[in-house]
């Protein structure tokens, strides 16, 4: 048996808004400091550090040392660009954002992440700096109903097995799905971030969206050999899908996650 890593990632949250004004007053750091008194930006930046905690305190770094910096260091620069030129794409700063965190922080930075929007963000973690590429993650959604049951096992059984996900006429989910794509920052631009979009809609959402998995799509057709629609099912169907039509558009899918509902689901590859 192998011995385990002494080594852990630690990762903290920061929640900050830019007022047009400038202002800069507030307490609440749970929704975002400062409070929003104008129609100002919303943003979070996570910080990952990696490395082995201090025998002495048990900490591996500070959450304080990890706060400052985002809030004195990071958030400035996000700020000035914003006022220099709010045009330009985000990703254009993630470069300066993991060097200057990387240059004052002690454990081994392992990733930086901006959440642009509770359903997009993009990521620049040690493997991506080294490859020059930034992960890009986007969150889609799609209803579709599906009936969880294979011929191999008898309707008793079957039912026995899957409970009310066995029912004959099925039942229906608000699927999330997020993949994790890694691009090159050469070739990161807008368009290239708008055919991404239409590459998901058209390997996954149109296919599934409003649709009976087992009987409207061929690859959860238990009639003709397709696979039981589980959440794990889905998910590397959609991996599938997409992969090649990524790669048509010079980027790689990393992972890709699939939510059944906000407490399951499914990532592939592990």
């Amino acid at each position: 048996m192998s011995t385990p890593s002494s080594q852990h990632i630690l990762r903290r949250t920061v929640r900050f808004t830019i007022n047009t004004d400038g202002s800069i007053s507030g307490f609440n750091t749970t929704a975002g400091k400062p409070t929003m008194t104008t129609l100002g930006r919303y943003y979070e930046l996570q910080i990952a550090v990696q490395g082995t905690p201090d025998p002495t305190n048990g900490y591996l770094l500070g959450i304080q040392e990890i706060d400052a910096l985002v809030r004195n260091t990071l958030i400035p620069i996000i700020t000035a660009q914003i006022h220099l030129d709010p045009s330009v794409s985000p990703h254009t700063l993630l470069p300066k954002l993991w060097s200057t965190a990387a240059a004052k922080l002690v454990p081994i930075l392992h990733a930086v992440r901006w959440q642009l929007t509770p359903y997009h963000s993009i990521e620049m973690t040690n493997e991506s700096r080294d490859n020059n590429t930034i992960l890009l993650r986007q969150r889609y959604e799609f209803a579709a109903a599906h009936r969880l049951h294979t011929p191999a096992l008898t309707d008793q059984q079957n039912a026995d097995f899957f409970g009310k996900c066995n029912n004959p006429t099925g039942h229906g989910h608000n699927y999330k799905v997020e993949p994790t794509i890694r691009v090159p920052l050469s070739i990161l631009t807008p368009e290239l971030q708008l055919n991404i979009e239409q590459a998901v809609n058209d390997a996954i959402i149109n296919p599934l969206d409003h649709k009976f998995l087992n009987s409207d799509c061929p690859p959860f057709d238990q009639t003709n050999e397709g696979t039981i629609p589980s959440v794990e099912n889905i998910t590397t169907h959609c991996y599938q899908s997409l992969a090649p039509a990524l790669e048509n558009l010079g980027c790689t899918l990393d992972q890709i996650t699939v939510w059944e509902t906000d407490r399951t689901s499914a990532t592939y590859p592990a």
